[in-house]
């Protein structure tokens, strides 16, 4: 890459994809997800998509097909990812887990941070032991997160909420995801991952 399309990328908005990891009949994941991609898609730091995992059929199995290939494009051309988790039983969604396997390289040496809910715990149990598979994969998770305890209550009929701690959380966890984005992003375009 020449110097100055290194700059050009550099000075470009990062590719930060939200992956919505609760795929559950009555999931309340799709409230919780938007009002984050709300949040997000308002700093011009980010280019921001979605992916729903219910619209993406990934095999258990983790066997190939058109969706994983599609997952994987995506989460190639990404610069850094959020989770946007439930806790079910003191864990994470198995569907998230199976979309977590089901890429590889696409993942290393990119940032991610975690948008959590549940119960009177705000989904963190699921957050902890997702910390320790991303590591595992090489990404690097950033240190603030979003977390809705008791989540129903959060949220008013408008998909809004007035919880200042999450509003806090989600601008200061978009800081940090902005700085390790751009800085990894920068490695990344001088050579390739050593993973």
């Amino acid at each position: 890459m020449s110097g100055a399309a290194r700059l050009g990328r550099a000075q470009s908005p990062l590719r930060l994809e939200v992956i919505v990891g609760s795929v559950r009949a009555g999931r309340f994941a799709p409230t919780v997800a938007d009002w984050f991609l709300r949040t997000v898609r308002a700093d011009p730091d980010f280019d921001t998509g979605k992916l729903d995992l219910l619209e993406f059929p990934l095999p258990q199995d983790l066997s190939e097909n058109d969706a994983v290939r599609l997952f994987r494009r995506r989460l190639a051309a990404a610069d850094a990812f959020v989770l946007v988790t439930s806790e079910y039983n003191h864990g994470y969604p198995a569907a998230l887990k199976t979309a977590i396997d089901s890429a590889k390289h696409e993942w290393r040496g990119k940032p991610v941070g975690f948008v959590s809910y549940g119960g009177v715990s705000g989904g963190l149990r699921a957050v902890e032991q997702l910390r320790q598979v991303v590591a595992e994969v090489h990404m690097v998770s950033v240190r603030e997160s979003v977390s809705f305890h008791r989540v129903r209550g959060q949220f008013g009929a408008e998909g809004e909420t007035a919880d200042g701690a999450a509003i806090d959380g989600a601008g200061r966890m978009l800081r940090q995801l902005s700085w390790w984005g751009k800085a990894l992003r920068t490695a990344r375009d001088a050579g390739p991952y050593p993973g």
